[in-house]
């Protein structure tokens, strides 16, 4: 039987980071209701003590959502902590998520601090969150950079402290994927208490590693990922949500699952691209435009005879509109065969050869050979054929 894995989704905290992308409270509600349909676990709705409206979203979002988990953000300051716990009072299942820098870099030069007293700072505040609610999430910011048995010592000291999640952030986007399944490996064999909490994945994408660390730290036990739609975040973004999703369904061997719903995926990618204004690119793992095209000829006949060949996931999984054969200078005669019969023209294997010295014609001269160039191409043909009756 499998293992479920929570999806913590940080859209609204991490994705709004990035430059461009601030929502007001109207569309941070809006878009914490389609998270929680889609199925969702937790939803991180903000940073209260930020600014006056951050606090009215993550309060709203608390009143708004019934079954998922609603979390808000603080520092390891207690004013932070309040903060956090008044936007969240009227929340059904409210978390604080508080934390500190663990790394050295961070104890030595953003708190000019020792690492005994970040340990002393950690523990009073998973102690003082835990006034306030008994779910309580710690993070160990730059725990990809941290020395791994100081941070054994952390994790071990927050779970004491009340700590009911400890967060293992790549922060900085560093870790090679089997270096931070390692390292989640190593809390896991030298945490004495580590039965006592979730362990949680939160990775940036730096380096372009993002996905593959969550799962390389979810295949090490740790049983929540933290993620955004479309790998919304701070810099080069954060770990994708659709993308660990559908990693963990279509490697049934993992032994995970998530509750999410997968054919929700493409429009609550739209939404949030549309919401946000940041686009998609094309090439985006499973809600990008192209991400179920096929432009080559080599890809167009092997996918034609069965899709399996070349698509791993059926688009309607996902939600997508469908597979889409495309049309350019790379295309072969099955595919140009395959769309012609799609627009009413039944023509046999010699008039689509010559049919096919025509279009690689015009393909050479535009990026994509659209349905009325291949219109026009036809009635040519037919014209021809005509004439020879």
């Amino acid at each position: 039987m499998s293992e479920k894995v929570f999806i913590f989704d940080t859209t609204l905290r991490d994705g709004e980071q990035v430059p461009g992308c601030k929502l007001n409270t109207k569309e941070k509600l809006e878009l914490a209701l389609l998270l929680e349909e889609l199925g969702v676990d937790i939803i991180e709705a903000g940073f209260p003590i930020s600014s006056p409206g951050d606090f009215e979203s993550v309060k709203q979002i608390g009143l708004a959502v019934k079954n998922a988990t609603v979390c808000g953000l603080s520092r390891s300051v207690e004013k932070d902590i309040e903060a956090a716990a008044a936007a969240l009072r009227y929340a059904v299942r409210p978390r604080i998520h508080t934390g500190i820098g663990t790394s050295d870099y961070h104890i030595r030069y953003k708190f000019n601090s020792t690492r005994e007293e970040i340990l002393e700072r950690a523990i009073a505040a998973a102690k003082f969150a835990r006034r306030f609610t008994d779910d309580v999430e710690f993070y160990c910011e730059d725990a990809g950079r941290s020395d791994n048995e100081y941070l054994a010592r952390v994790v071990e000291a927050v779970i004491n402290a009340g700590a009911t999640t400890v967060n293992i952030p790549d922060t900085t986007g560093y870790c090679l994927p089997h270096q931070y399944g390692e390292k989640i490996a190593f809390l896991y064999n030298n945490v004495p208490n580590i039965d006592k909490a979730v362990i949680s994945c939160h990775c940036h994408n730096d380096l372009g590693l993002a996905t593959a660390n969550s799962i390389a730290g979810a295949a090490a036990g740790a049983r929540q990922i933290e993620c955004t739609i479309n790998g919304l975040g701070e810099r080069a973004g954060n770990t994708s949500l659709e993308e660990v999703v559908m990693v963990i369904r279509q490697h049934k061997e993992l032994g995970l699952h998530t509750d999410v719903k997968p054919h929700l995926l493409t429009a609550i990618s739209r939404k949030v691209s549309d919401t946000m204004r940041m686009p998609v690119q094309p090439n985006k793992a499973i809600v990008g435009a192209n991400a179920f095209s096929h432009s080559s000829g080599i890809h167009q006949d092997g996918f034609l005879k069965n899709s399996i060949n070349y698509e791993i996931i059926n688009p309607a999984e996902v939600g997508a509109d469908g597979s889409k054969i495309v049309l350019t200078a790379r295309s072969g005669r099955s595919a140009l065969a395959f769309r012609l019969k799609e627009l009413g023209y039944n023509f046999d294997r010699d008039d689509v050869d010559a049919l096919y010295e025509t279009f690689l014609q015009v393909a050479d001269n535009k990026k994509e050979v659209e349905d009325a160039d291949l219109e026009q191409l036809a009635k040519e043909r037919q014209a021809v054929a005509a004439d020879h009756i």
